[in-house]
């Protein structure tokens, strides 16, 4: 065989092969799940199948910090501005910012950069995931005697849209060459895993006991969970201790907790963090989102997404009604306002 015909052998292999993983990755669904794209495994098998409900496309806008009667500090909890736009509709001025511009950590002098800032509103909500609260208490711990060091910052919009509908498949452009067959064999792995196993990097299936009555996906014997729900550990004794001093420590506008728990939690160890959340329950600063959370997930099909470490759009509807409830215990609605 001379060069030439060696050379073109070699090319139309590389050809082929580069072919096919390129028509692979192409109708490979592009990830619309946290966990799914993290983890990279199929939509196909773990996408959610359940229409979001209706969204009121002008409650998803917040007012200037000037303006608000509520502010929030949140997390990736409150990024899509969902359960937000529940107290928008009841006629509320509300305000999202998140720890994650700040370090994860809100200083002592947390009131008086705020009212720097323009805030003359009525009540503070802050909200935190299981997995991440005693991190941001110990960092805020830490800086209870300083200062905060970078201004504050907050806009109208949803720092992440709110899904409007179940996601249709498209061509997978945008992904590497190799992503198609990176997530048949991840996903292969998920629906032959007979207990937890992790799949890649901190996507984590785990089978779910009478997993298709919570779930619309496929697959809905098991879902996919965020490995940090475990590895981070419970919320401790010593977490409330933190808790109550960064509470105690902020008396200048009223303010509620939302902690919210982990899926995990939620669908497969109910007890994670006990006792945190009976010491929570006795200082009466917020709702036991854990024991909401307990009974709805039977209730609400897909309250969190099943591809996703997030609560689904069904789900943060539902905390923003409690919510609603909690602030108006604080806050009564002004007469003419919606139900």
């Amino acid at each position: 065989m001379n060069p030439a015909k060696l050379w073109l052998r070699v090319f139309l292999a590389g050809f082929v092969v580069i072919a096919a993983l390129l028509v692979v990755t192409l109708f490979t669904p592009v990830p619309y799940g946290d966990l799914s794209r993290i983890g990279r495994v199929s939509e196909h098998e773990f996408g959610w199948k359940l229409k979001p409900p209706a969204i009121v496309e002008k409650d998803l806008y917040e007012s200037p910090v000037t303006e608000a009667d509520i502010l929030v500090v949140g997390d990736s909890f409150s990024m899509t501005q969902q359960w937000q736009s529940v107290l928008v509709h009841a006629g509320y001025h509300v305000t999202t910012t998140y720890w994650a511009t700040y370090s994860e950590a809100l200083c002592g002098d947390f009131e008086q950069w705020l009212a720097d800032a323009g805030f003359h509103g009525k009540l503070i909500i802050f909200q935190s995931v299981e997995r991440l609260l005693d991190d941001r208490m110990q960092k805020s711990e830490a800086c209870a005697n300083g200062r905060m060091s970078r201004k504050f910052t907050a806009k109208p919009e949803p720092f992440v849209p709110p899904f409007r509908e179940v996601p249709a498949f498209g061509l997978n452009w945008t992904a590497r060459l190799t992503t198609g067959v990176i997530t048949y064999r991840n996903t292969r792995r998920a629906k032959e895993a007979t207990s937890d196993e992790l799949i890649s990097r901190a996507t984590v299936v785990r089978l779910v006991p009478k997993g298709c009555e919570l779930f619309s996906h496929r697959l809905c014997d098991r879902a996919l969970f965020y490995s940090d729900d475990v590895d981070n550990g419970p919320l401790t004794l010593k977490t409330l201790e933190r808790f109550k001093a960064f509470t105690a420590a902020r008396k200048t506008t009223p303010l509620l907790w939302m902690v919210i728990p982990n899926k995990t939690t939620t669908y497969l160890r109910p007890d994670n963090s006990r006792e945190f959340v009976e010491g929570f329950n006795k200082l009466g600063v917020g709702p036991d989102l854990f024991a909401l959370m307990r009974e709805q997930r039977t209730k609400t099909r897909d309250l969190y997404f099943p591809n996703d470490t997030h609560l689904s759009m069904h789900g943060q509807v539902l905390l923003g009604q409690l919510m609603l409830q909690e602030v108006r215990k604080i806050l009564p609605p002004a007469p003419g306002t919606p139900p």
